[in-house]
């Protein structure tokens, strides 16, 4: 496994191998051991999340406060933009966004620690992203941030209108959402 950084402090990008002949391929999807070693970090996944996405659905951007929750983010059909935005404002990187095109033919993860906000949108027909998270899901301490704030500058690689939850409609901007310290 290589582990690569990124502009957002503790974002992780991890690259995977395929393992490729005649039948198809082969990748681990995770390794605990391996990630340690290249990442330095002891991480305990405690829930596996599935979301099935159609082309132009937005999703996020979704935190936790008080349970915030660490997630590996990886694509296992299709592929999407997807973005993270630092919350925490003792992070060097406090307030910034970052955004990377990940698909399911790229042995590729995204780790994003607890204290960012969470989101990707659908390029392709379908998709199908799967979230390994260090905390349990907690309705009461979900907050979302929206997705096309000005202040976060993200460029979104919109074809359409993006289709959006109700919830996510009505998202609060960045400065009235909750942050941490």
């Amino acid at each position: 496994m290589k582990i690569f950084t990124t502009a957002l402090n503790g974002v992780l990008l991890l690259e995977g191998m395929l393992r490729r002949d005649e039948r198809g391929y082969f990748t681990e999807l995770f390794n605990r051991r391996e990630f340690q070693a290249a990442s330095g970090l002891n991480v305990d996944f405690v829930q596996d999340n599935l979301s099935h996405s159609h082309r132009n659905v937005l999703r996020g951007l979704h935190y936790q406060v008080h349970e915030p929750q660490g997630k590996l983010i990886r694509v296992l059909h299709g592929e999407v933009f997807d973005v993270i935005v630092d919350l925490r404002r003792s992070s060097p990187s406090y307030g910034q966004s970052a955004g990377f095109k990940l698909n399911a033919g790229q042995p590729q993860a995204l780790w994003v620690p607890p204290g960012l906000a969470h989101g990707f949108l659908a390029l392709s027909e379908t998709v199908d992203c799967l979230y390994k998270t260090t905390t349990h899901y907690a309705p009461q301490h979900e907050r979302c941030l929206r997705w096309d704030d000005p202040r976060l500058g993200i460029t979104w690689p919109l074809q359409a209108p993006p289709l959006l939850s109700a919830r996510d409609r009505l998202a609060k901007g960045w400065n009235e959402v909750d942050k941490f310290d």
